[in-house]
Formats: C-alpha cells, sequence, structure tokens
C-alpha cells in the first residue's frame, strides 16, 4: 500500500503522519491427518469408532486425559479428591475452561452429560463407561431414571460422582469421549443435528468448522480453550482415506502430515524409504475369530473351539500376510497393558507339529474327524487383508483337521449387526481395542452381564474372580484375580486371538511432539509444525 500523508491538528500544532502498511498476518499452520474410515458421530454419546474418537480428543476434553506418551492426566479437572473406602470421588474442575460459546464448563455440565450417556433412550454404545456409578445399571436396564445416577454437582466447580462398588481404573475410564460433557443448551435446541458444524460447542482446544462427508473433517482453533495459548497447530484437517494406497500415496505428496496405517503390501518398501518418518509402536489391539456360544456347533463343545484355535498357525499369518511387527496371539490381552502379566492358551509352548498333533486330537475328542467334518461357517467383514487372513486360515483348518469351511463376505455394519442377533453366526472376524491402559479393559467383555459381550459367554467363577479382583485394595490382589480370571477364559476358548496389533503411521519430519504409546492416542494439542523446506 503506497503511503500516504495526513494532517492532524493537535493542540495547535500541524503533525505529518505516515500510515503504516498492513501487515499481514502469519500463515495459518495446518495439521493434515487421515481417518481409515468416516467417524459415525461426532456426539460423544453416539459414537463407537477409534475414528470418531480420535476427532473428539480434538475437539473436547473430559476430567481426564493422557499426556502424549500416555500418562494419565487430569484435563477438565484439575484435581480429585478419593474417599478411603474408593466409593467417592470429588473432582474439582477447571475454573477458567469455557465452552467454545463462551459460557463456563460447569459442574452441571458433567451432571447432565452423565445422565444422557447412561439414558435407555440414548442408546449409547458406551454407556458402560459408568455402569459402576451408582444406580447406573438399574438406569440403563430402564428400572430407574436418569436422575438417580451418583452424581452431583455439590459446586459450580465442584462434581461428586459416588460408585456401586470399587473401580480402581475409574480416572482412566473418564478418558474415553463418552464421558466429555455436552452442552445442554445446545443439545436441546438442535436435537439429532447437534453435532454438525455451527451446531456443536467445543470445549477443547479445537472447534468443528466444517465436514464434508466421506471426505474431511475441518477443525480450527478454540479461542476460548484454557490452553490456547499453548495450542502450536492453528486448524486440523482429518481427511477420510478409506485405501491404503491412496492413502500413502497422498502423504508421499505432501498432503498428509501423519497416516492412520501403513498398506501391508508397501510396508518393507517405506520401512527402507522412511526409516525415520515410520512409527510402530505395541498397541492394546487384538484380531481375533469369536465363537457364537450360545447355538451349535460350538455351545457345550469347547473341545471343538480348542482344536480350531491350535490348528492356526499364528506365526505364518503375522509374517506372510499382514507383515508388519504385529505379534502372534496365545492369549486374549495384549502385553504392554499396565501391571500385568497376560495369560497364555496351555499350547502357546508347543512348537508347530505339536500343536497340530494335538489339534487332531481334539478334534477327534468333540466328536468330528476326516470321515466326518464339522460344518461352519466363518463371517468376516469386506477387507483385503481380513479375506487373506479368512482364506489361509481355512487352508490350515483344511489341512489340519480336513474340516472345509464356508467363508461368507459382509459389509461391516451387516456383520456387527448379525454379531449381536447371534441367530445366523458361528465364527466370525473382529477386533478389539482397550479403550484404556488395564487389563479389565479386555476382561470385562467377558462378564456375564457386559453389553459387548458378543459370544453368548457366561461362567460363574470368571464372573467372581472379576468382582474379587474389582474389591481388591491391594494392587498385587487385584492383580492375582485378574489374571485367574483370564487363566478361566482361555481354558474356556470363547474366542480365537490371533494376532496382537501393533500401531503403523507415517509422521512427517516436520511434526513436532510425537510420541508413541500402547493407547494410540495423539493429541493435535500436543503437536506443532516445522516450517516446510
Amino acid at each position: 500500500m503506497a503511503l500516504i500523508a495526513l494532517l492532524v491538528l493537535v493542540a495547535g500544532i500541524t503533525l505529518l503522519v505516515e500510515e503504516l502498511p498492513e501487515v499481514p498476518p502469519p500463515p495459518l499452520s495446518v495439521l493434515n491427518r487421515s481417518l481409515a474410515t468416516e467417524p459415525e458421530s461426532l456426539d460423544p454419546h453416539k459414537v463407537r469408532t477409534k475414528q470418531a474418537g480420535d476427532v473428539l480428543r480434538d475437539i473436547g476434553e473430559g476430567l481426564t486425559g493422557y499426556t502424549e506418551s500416555g500418562e494419565l492426566i487430569g484435563t477438565g479437572a484439575e484435581r480429585w479428591e478419593i474417599s478411603e473406602d474408593g466409593l467417592t470421588y470429588r473432582f474439582f474442575l477447571r475454573p477458567d475452561a469455557r465452552w467454545s460459546t463462551g459460557d463456563a464448563v460447569t459442574a452441571e455440565d458433567y451432571v447432565y452429560s452423565f445422565r444422557r450417556l447412561i439414558d435407555p433412550a440414548t442408546a449409547a454404545f458406551f454407556a458402560e463407561v459408568l455402569i459402576d456409578v451408582e444406580n447406573a445399571a438399574a438406569i440403563i436396564s430402564g428400572d430407574a431414571p436418569p436422575e438417580a445416577l451418583g452424581a452431583e454437582a455439590t459446586g459450580e466447580f465442584e462434581l461428586t460422582v459416588r460408585l456401586a462398588r470399587r473401580v480402581p481404573y475409574f480416572l482412566s475410564l473418564l478418558t474415553n469421549p463418552a464421558a466429555y460433557p455436552v452442552h445442554a443448551e445446545s443439545v436441546r435446541k438442535y436435537g439429532e443435528a447437534y453435532a454438525r458444524a455451527g451446531n456443536l460447542p467445543s470445549n477443547g482446544a479445537y472447534k468443528l468448522g466444517n465436514w464434508v462427508i466421506g471426505s474431511v473433517i475441518e477443525l480450527v482453533r478454540n479461542d476460548m480453550y484454557r490452553e490456547n495459548a499453548n495450542t502450536a497447530i492453528d486448524a486440523v484437517n482429518h481427511h477420510v482415506v478409506t485405501d491404503g494406497v491412496a492413502e500413502l500415496n497422498r502423504y508421499r505428496a505432501g498432503e498428509l502430515d501423519i497416516t492412520s496405517n501403513v498398506p501391508p503390501e508397501a510396508f518393507a518398501e517405506v520401512r527402507r524409504e522412511r526409516p525415520g518418518e515410520l512409527r510402530v509402536s505395541p498397541y492394546l489391539s487384538v484380531y481375533f475369530y469369536g465363537f457364537n456360544l450360545t447355538r451349535p456347533p460350538f455351545r457345550d463343545n469347547a473341545a471343538l473351539r480348542k482344536a480350531l484355535s491350535m490348528a492356526i498357525d499364528r506365526e505364518e499369518l503375522v509374517e506372510k500376510i499382514t507383515g508388519r511387527g504385529e505379534q502372534a496371539a496365545y492369549g486374549w490381552v495384549p502385553p504392554g497393558v499396565h501391571d500385568y502379566e497376560p495369560r497364555q492358551f496351555f499350547y502357546a509352548s508347543l512348537d508347530k507339529e505339536e500343536r497340530e498333533a494335538a489339534a487332531v486330537r481334539m478334534y477327534n475328542e468333540a466328536g468330528y474327524g476326516r470321515d466326518q467334518p464339522a460344518e461352519i461357517e466363518l463371517r468376516y467383514n469386506t477387507a483385503d487383508v481380513t479375506q487373506r487372513i479368512a482364506l489361509a486360515i481355512q487352508a490350515m483348518w483344511r489341512d489340519v483337521l480336513g474340516l472345509e469351511v464356508k467363508l461368507i463376505n459382509e459389509e461391516q455394519q451387516v456383520l456387527l449387526s448379525n454379531i449381536r442377533a447371534m441367530q445366523v453366526t458361528q465364527v466370525f472376524r473382529l477386533a478389539w481395542t482397550g479403550d484404556y491402559n488395564d487389563a479389565n479393559s479386555f476382561l470385562y467383555l467377558f462378564r456375564s452381564d457386559s453389553p459387548s459381550n458378543l459370544f453368548g459367554y457366561r461362567n460363574e467363577e470368571f464372573d467372581v474372580l472379576l468382582e474379587q479382583a474389582a474389591n481388591q485394595t491391594d494392587p498385587t490382589r487385584r492383580r492375582f484375580f485378574l489374571e485367574e480370571a483370564d487363566r478361566v477364559l482361555l481354558s474356556d476358548h470363547p474366542v480365537i486371538p490371533i494376532y496382537f496389533y501393533v500401531s503403523k503411521h507415517l509422521v512427517s519430519p516436520r511434526v513436532r511432539g510425537w510420541g508413541d504409546n500402547v493407547l494410540d492416542y495423539h493429541y493435535s494439542q500436543y503437536l506443532s509444525l516445522a516450517a516446510k523446506p
């Protein structure tokens, strides 16, 4: 802009003032990340996938959270007190916490949100996050009103939560996005449209700017966030890229700073080309086949379940099909869980030939043989790797047991619906990822009353051991009961663990602050970007 001379009369004195040129604002720093699938919602009470959680951890926060290295910290709560019996938690909220609307985040916000989460009308998948809060179980089953929940605002910024039983991992549970607060006024105003751009208030580092279905979720800085001054990145774009090769190509082209995965077919090449950018880390997640224990042929036939498990060569699968550092799974709880030694199947130490011979003996004990094979269907979701694994296991069962398995490929939502209905399934493919770093995050699936028990598994001894673990104040005794429950579970074989995942990302050299952790949580607010060369 050209300089303009202005005459200004001040107290009788004539001054010549030059208007300075406008200085353009510094360019926005934008982080581009990818999501393997489209989030089903950004309403914390309507989500169930990891991808939705990845976005929600950018736009919201609960009472607790994690550092970049996976250390549990207070986020919405600056501190808390726990009663001697472990049943009452008093949280002291940060008085400077604000919604993007400017409203304070209060204890009443958490009370409203907790009640909404466990209200049967909400039908929240993760309602069980609060299952151990006083009266929550009765509310979820419809036997008590949401107002009976043991959570109350004992001050504007003081929240008291009463538990029905001790839950040593309760603070970790509260890191789940389902336990994040929602903005009550906006929920009432917008209803089902609450989680759309323009309607969704944020109490986290970013807020929802735009959502192009099938393409990108655009987040912008939340200027009202209490840590805004310490947030380096101005905007975050979560790109929906369902094809692994396309994702890799976009990363190579500089369109993505962080990938959600690395495709198996390109993994070796990427490891050679970009060793400093490839991040592979232990991850609390297991790939498995589940059994429908409510119907034949697997109801009351543990020998058949064991035979199928022993006949699988897990080492061959992780070496020749997945090939990205995954670990063969001979137990249910992954390695790396805090203060825990996972149990393993009794045949974990056998070599391949011994294991296969034992599988044949077990198959015969179950009442089957090559001249009288079992008739089994295996259902799996539509994806290249899951199909390749299914074909390989089909061949292993044929070669070792003489068993011909019918493979049924289904779209993910159809498969999940069939699994939940328990009417047509026999063997089915699933994966489970721990929501918090504790063995209970994996074992509680098999409790008789767990909403996540998709197998029809019932074992009173297992249930009692989990209950005994929950009642322990001594961490060593608690660990003992959890490991005993794990042993009982593996003896029953309600599932076939196949391998433990590792997290696999490509991270651009210009991304600063990345920390590997077993939960694979990477909050954008902890990251910064170096200038592009």
